[in-house]
């Protein structure tokens, strides 16, 4: 059974925020070596978590992976993303669809934040 991971953001009306989902989907693909790698946004955006769906459907897959690419667990991580499962579920009933846990608390984001705040000092001539 092919798996495919969907990314889940939140989306923007800036378009550059939308392609940055994008350009992280394209890497994870490349790092996770996943062929059926997508990306859909909850609001404001296309394509939706129910297009983002269709797509790996339509790809071939049988099971979704459906990642939050969101930092905290707020509503959408807790009640809107399960219903959009819940949703195509209706629509896609052999589909085998979970959903895996939110960015969250971890090292890398800090290192990450580091990263960016030891370049933002040297940008402004801080240090």
């Amino acid at each position: 059974m092919k798996t495919a991971i969907l990314l889940m953001a939140h989306g923007s009306r800036i378009a550059e925020a939308n392609d940055a989902a994008r350009a992280v989907a394209g890497m994870v693909r490349e790092m996770t070596g996943f062929e059926i790698v997508e990306v859909s946004f909850r609001e404001m955006h296309e394509p939706s978590i129910q297009q983002g769906i269709d797509a790996c459907v339509a790809r071939g897959a049988g099971r979704i992976l459906m990642m939050p690419y969101f930092l905290f667990m707020g509503a959408h991580v807790l009640h809107d993303l399960p219903e959009e499962i819940q949703e195509a579920k209706k629509r896609h009933p052999g589909l085998v669809m979970e959903m895996g846990a939110h960015l969250g608390v971890h090292r890398k984001l800090a290192e990450l934040e580091s990263e960016r705040i030891n370049e933002a000092l040297d940008r402004l001539g801080w240090r």
